[in-house]
């Protein structure tokens, strides 16, 4: 039994802390971030088609991807209009291909680690997406919940600030090039409002675990 979740949520908004809850919960966890990082890592699959639509100065001398040049090329100020689009198109097909894999191996070993009694335990699969808003119909997954962290602009700014280093500008291009809270709560009936005590945002994520669980206890 399985039941698959779609979580997403703005730079900065504390995606993160939740999917690590969820983690901590029992959920298989597709981390769409980290696929991206792989396919773009030194030998990525992503790497020659990323060169030839930017040009050489994409990757560095020892051909791993120019992550620097790369942010400045597609959410800088000075990134051409169509930046975004050319990247998305290399990156998404083989983004969603990693994730049918990882979905895969994920089911393949809770059912290899499932004992005789709890063989029928079931499995809370969740696909971190940071731009499910702007992917939901071409993503190959269909959600039987979607989650949405969400903290003000200035909260989220000011994260950026602190825990990665970036300018203000920067934080606010990388807002920019994002959906809004309004088209990602559209797509969500889940809020999550990380501006709440960390206790109490643990006791929303907790909630809302049980309750898929027993969801998918009832439809089995």
């Amino acid at each position: 039994m399985m039941i698959r979740i779609g979580l997403t949520g703005g730079i900065a908004a504390g995606k993160s802390t939740v999917a690590a809850r969820l983690r901590e919960l029992g959920a298989a966890h597709i981390d769409y971030d980290a696929i991206a990082h792989r396919i773009t890592a030194p030998g990525g699959t992503a790497l020659p088609a990323i060169a030839r639509a930017f040009g050489p100065e994409a990757l560095n001398a020892d051909g791993s991807l120019n992550r620097a040049w790369m942010a400045e090329h597609v959410f800088g100020a000075g990134a051409a209009p169509d930046a975004r689009e050319r990247l998305d198109a290399i990156e998404h097909p083989l983004i969603y291909d990693e994730a049918r894999w990882d979905e895969a191996n994920a089911v393949a070993g809770a059912e290899r680690n499932d004992g005789e009694a709890d063989k029928e335990r079931p499995l809370v699969v969740v696909h971190d997406v940071p731009l499910l808003a702007e992917v939901m119909e071409t993503l190959p997954f269909d959600f039987d919940h979607v989650v949405t962290v969400e903290a003000p602009e200035d909260v989220r700014v000011a994260r950026m600030e602190d825990s990665r280093g970036m300018t203000r500008q920067e934080a606010l291009d990388r807002i920019r090039h994002q959906s809004s809270r309004e088209e990602r709560e559209e797509i969500a009936d889940e809020v999550i409002d990380s501006t709440q005590p960390l206790e109490q945002m643990f006791a929303q994520v907790d909630r809302l675990y049980a309750s898929w669980i027993n969801e998918c206890v009832r439809e089995a």
